[in-house]
């Protein structure tokens, strides 16, 4: 399967949306380092970003909303905030 910087925000996007847990994330980032095929051109930026995404367990990197926003940026994406009555 081929790893575009879509499928690199899905998945932050997902994260972020606490559709899939940290550890999932943690996971599917190191799978995906090992295992992917990244599209193209961008595959420095998509690597590089999945790189950090997979070290997110660690205490010391860890994955805070500024990070996930900075990542995206890198894929070419904006995040946006909605707040919705609970």
């Amino acid at each position: 399967m081929t790893i575009t910087k879509q499928t690199v925000a899905d998945k932050i996007a997902a994260y972020l949306h606490h559709e899939i847990t940290p550890a999932q994330l943690v996971d599917w980032a190191e799978r995906a380092l090992m295992d992917g095929e990244f599209a193209g051109s961008d595959a420095g930026t998509i690597s590089a970003v999945i790189a950090r995404l997979g070290v997110a367990d660690v205490r010391a990197f860890g994955l805070a909303w500024e990070d996930c926003e900075q990542l995206l940026h890198q894929l070419g994406f904006s995040p946006r905030v909605e707040v919705v009555a609970a």
